[in-house]
C-alpha cells in the first residue's frame, strides 16, 4: 500500500539475520562481497526480515525466504528453480502468507509453477475505471484464498505448451459505510464470491537464464475460462493474458530490457475484484495496486541495467500504461511511471538479487503525485 513505504525495510537486517547462523565474521564477509561465483551449483537459501506499519494495519512483522536449486547440477543450461515464501502478522490480528514455486526439470523438459496465498488484509478501494479519485479513498476489510498451478511441456527448442487452473475464494466488508464501495451501484459481488479457472498456456522461451536475463526474447500466452461452476451471481467468462519481453546486451555491464503485458476479462457477472489493476512492484511501479481497475490493462515498460561489478548494479525504468473498458482506449490517457533502483546479488552464479526501486508517476490535481518504494527479490521481469 502507498501508505506502507516503510514495509520490509531490511536492507541491513539481511545482513545480520544471515550472521547469526553460525558463520565467521571472515567467511561472512567472503559470501557477501565477494565477487567470486559459487561454482558447485548447490542449493541456495536467503532468509530476510519483514517489518512494517500502517494506520489500518498497526506494525506489521513477519519472514520472506527464497530457496533456490538446480534439479540437475551437472547440466550448465539447467535454468533455476525457485521457491519463495513469506508470512507476515500485524498487531491489528491481520495476517498475510504467500508460498510459490517455479519448477525446471533435468532437460528444461517440463516447467512447473504454483501458488498458495492466503491474506486477511485490508486495501483501500476507489472505485472502477482509470480516472479515481483519492478523495474517494474507502478501506475495505478482505480475506483472499487463492489457489494455482500450471505445467508446461517442452515441444520444441524454445516452444513450450501447458495448461493452468486456479481457484480463487474472496470475502470482503466494507467497515465504514456511505463510502463510494457501498453507494456505487455498478460494484458487483461486493460481499465476495469464489471462481475456478481452467486454461492453456503458449511459451516461447530463449532467454539465456530466467534470472537475471541479458539477450533473448520470452513470450506467454494465456487463456483461462470460468465455467459455471458455482451458480447464481458468480463469474462465468474467460480471462487473457499476455506477457512480451525482450532482453537486448548493450554491453558487457548494460542490458536494455523491453516488456509488454496486456489482460481483458470478458463475460457475465465480472465483479469489482477480478477486474485487472494497475500497479505493482514488477510493471507500473509508483502506482498502488487497485488505485486504477477496469476490464482491459495495457502496459509498456523499459529498464537499463547496469551490472557494476558482480555484487552491485543500477537500474533506471520508464512505463506508461491504463486500465480501459470495451474499446475505449485513448493513447493520450497512459498513465507514466519513471524510477531507478539497486540490485545486490547475494548469488552471483545464478543473478539471484535484492532489489530496492523508487518511482514517480502522474500527479492529479489537488493530489500527491503517484509514487513508490519497492523491496523485493528478483528482477521486474
Amino acid at each position: 500500500m502507498n501508505k506502507e513505504l516503510l514495509k520490509k525495510i531490511f536492507a541491513l537486517s539481511l545482513f545480520i539475520l544471515i550472521s547469526s547462523n553460525g558463520f565467521s565474521q571472515m567467511k561472512l564477509i567472503k559470501k557477501l562481497l565477494s565477487n567470486e561465483a559459487d561454482t558447485t551449483r548447490g542449493s541456495s537459501f536467503l532468509p530476510l526480515p519483514a517489518l512494517g506499519y500502517a494506520q489500518e494495519t498497526g506494525i506489521e512483522i513477519g519472514a520472506a525466504s527464497l530457496y533456490s536449486f538446480y534439479t540437475d547440477r551437472k547440466d550448465t543450461l539447467m535454468r533455476t528453480s525457485r521457491i519463495t515464501g513469506m508470512i507476515t502478522f500485524t498487531t491489528k490480528k491481520q495476517s498475510n502468507f504467500a508460498l510459490k514455486s517455479d519448477i525446471w526439470t533435468p532437460g528444461n523438459k517440463f516447467h512447473l509453477s504454483s501458488e498458495i496465498r492466503y491474506r486477511n488484509f485490508p486495501f483501500n478501494f476507489y472505485g472502477i475505471g482509470n480516472s479515481t479519485l483519492e478523495l474517494n479513498e474507502d478501506p475495505i476489510t478482505q480475506k483472499l484464498f487463492k489457489l494455482n498451478a500450471g505445467l508446461e511441456k517442452k515441444l520444441g527448442k524454445s516452444i513450450y505448451t501447458g495448461m493452468s487452473m486456479a481457484y480463487e475464494s474472496y470475502r470482503f466488508e466494507d467497515k465504514v459505510t456511505g463510502g463510494i464501495y457501498s453507494n456505487n451501484p455498478d460494484i458487483r459481488d461486493k460481499d465476495g464470491g469464489q471462481v475456478f479457472f481452467i486454461g492453456i498456456t503458449q511459451i516461447f522461451d530463449n532467454r539465456n537464464t530466467n534470472t537475471h536475463t541479458t539477450r533473448g526474447s520470452f513470450l506467454k500466452f494465456n487463456y483461462s475460462y470460468a465455467p459455471d461452476f458455482f451458480g447464481g451471481d458468480h463469474f462465468s467468462g474467460s480471462l487473457l493474458k499476455l506477457d512480451l519481453r525482450n532482453f537486448h546486451s548493450l554491453s558487457k555491464k548494460t542490458t536494455l530490457g523491453l516488456n509488454a503485458h496486456f489482460q481483458t476479462i470478458s463475460g457475465s457477472n465480472t465483479p469489482f475484484y477480478l477486474l485487472p489493476q494497475l500497479g505493482n512492484d514488477e510493471m507500473m511501479r509508483a502506482y498502488y495496486a487497485g488505485r486504477f481497475r477496469d476490464q482491459n490493462l495495457l502496459a509498456l515498460q523499459g529498464e537499463l541495467r547496469l551490472r557494476l561489478n558482480p555484487r552491485f548494479g543500477l537500474v533506471g525504468f520508464a512505463a506508461a500504461g491504463n486500465v480501459y473498458s470495451g474499446g475505449n482506449f485513448k493513447l493520450i490517457q497512459l498513465k507514466p511511471s519513471v524510477g531507478g533502483g539497486f540490485r545486490y546479488f547475494y548469488d552471483i552464479e545464478r543473478g539471484l538479487s535484492v532489489r530496492m526501486d523508487y518511482a514517480i508517476g502522474e500527479q492529479n490535481p489537488g493530489e500527491k503525485r503517484q509514487s513508490g518504494l519497492y523491496l523485493s527479490l528478483g528482477e521486474a521481469f
